[in-house]
């Protein structure tokens, strides 16, 4: 069946496990920018008042989706509203914990506020290291769940997806009209770049979006030119290009829409162009507009069988491309909490891509790994371009080839 083709979306597994190609597990941190009173000196007093400015300016779009989805089901949209006001509330009890530096007050205001019985995410119990970007995701998501909204981005999701799945024959068409390889990888790492514009959890990208703006082809058209703030494209190529093509490789997946069927996938096609098996890591539990395993399985893989391409439909219907799902519930992502599942897929592969402003560069830009690795997105907050010594919409592809043995 198709589905045991695709692999198996699993429920929270019995225990969490580390990625096991970290290169070292008990030195890995997560997160990529402290919200320190130290870290605040050395990045140009981008203060955690900032930060969480951040979350406090994407609020609107959370609200207006948790209400949408609300009267869609015949409320009044006064939990919406309740969500709204519970956020406020931790946002102001952290700014002012903040500055009498209360740690143990603001550890057990933001654990407390992201509890939630629709939480699976294993990362729930992880060590507290302080306020970041990551605790901040797993309130406001664990807030959204405890006030009844599961998946209210389901709507714009599907919308998405369609109008995706009909635009991608023509980038298809696009990348094999290159015949030179290189050619071929520019131009999917440049689709990479512009599906990731579509990012409701981002303020400026969701205004856009609102906007009528933010398409992939205009954005694709109108990518910063290189060099981009963080770009190691040269040395992916060298390795693309060089060196033996990857036997398998684990790529953890955004957003929903053009980001991960006009982005990702058609990167995910030229891997397996080269004999590589491609396993997708998404969502177990949905979470802003980003992809879940099940909605891949369900929904994107039997529209991409259905479209009937000479490389995805056999990959798909062989097992070659295959989803498994990471066990996260957050738009970021800790790689010591994951599924066993993904663990597994993951002992004999050889190239790990984490790919999105929440997995590649908010979490995880300086993870090492003992594997060939490659983090990838397109900036969409002002804070995280001024600590990357870049622009908004700027592009990030950082690429570390594995350790020599």
């Amino acid at each position: 069946t198709l589905r045991a083709a695709c692999g198996c979306v699993a429920s929270r597994a019995m225990s969490p496990s580390a990625f096991p190609s970290l290169a070292d597990a008990s030195a890995y941190a997560p997160t990529t920018f402290a919200w320190t009173r130290e870290a605040t000196r050395a990045n140009g007093g981008i203060t955690t008042d900032r930060w969480l400015d951040v979350f406090a300016k994407s609020t609107v779009e959370f609200v207006n989706r948790a209400r949408e989805s609300e009267e869609a089901s015949g409320g009044d949209g006064s939990r919406a509203r309740a969500f709204g006001d519970a956020f406020a509330r931790v946002l102001e009890a952290c700014r002012g914990l903040t500055c009498e530096g209360d740690e143990d007050a603001l550890e057990r205001t933001t654990r407390e506020a992201a509890r939630s019985e629709a939480s699976t995410s294993y990362g729930d119990d992880a060590p507290w290291t302080g306020l970041n970007c990551l605790e901040m995701c797993r309130v406001r998501d664990g807030l959204l769940r405890s006030h009844g909204f599961y998946d209210c981005f389901a709507r714009v999701k599907r919308e998405e997806n369609r109008a995706a799945l009909k635009t991608l024959p023509s980038v298809l068409a696009d990348v094999d009209a290159k015949a030179d390889d290189a050619e071929r990888l520019m131009n999917v790492v440049r689709g990479c770049f512009a599906g990731n514009i579509f990012d409701l959890g981002a303020a400026e990208s969701a205004a856009l979006f609102g906007n009528g703006g933010g398409d992939f082809a205009s954005t694709k058209d109108t990518l910063k030119k290189r060099p981009w703030c963080v770009d190691d494209f040269d040395a992916l190529k060298t390795r693309w290009l060089d060196g033996k093509p990857h036997a398998k490789a684990i790529m953890f997946v955004d957003n929903s829409g053009a980001d991960v069927i006009l982005g990702m996938i058609p990167f995910a096609r030229e891997l397996l162009r080269r004999g590589t098996q491609v396993v997708l890591a998404a969502n177990s539990v949905p979470s802003i507009n980003d992809i879940t395993a099940e909605e891949l399985v369900e929904h994107i893989l039997p529209a991409l069988v259905d479209l009937g391409d000479t490389i995805l439909s056999p990959a798909i219907a062989d097992g070659r491309l295959r989803v498994v799902a990471s066990g996260s519930d957050m738009p970021v992502i800790d790689l010591r909490y994951l599924s066993e599942e993904i663990v597994n897929e993951a002992k004999d592969a050889d190239f790990v891509i984490l790919e999105g402003m929440g997995r590649g560069i908010e979490t995880n830009l300086f993870a090492k790994f003992s594997i060939d690795a490659m983090k990838i997105a397109m900036i969409k907050h002002k804070e995280v371009a001024t600590l990357l010594d870049g622009e908004l919409y700027d592009c990030v592809v950082k690429f570390d080839p594995a350790p020599r043995r």
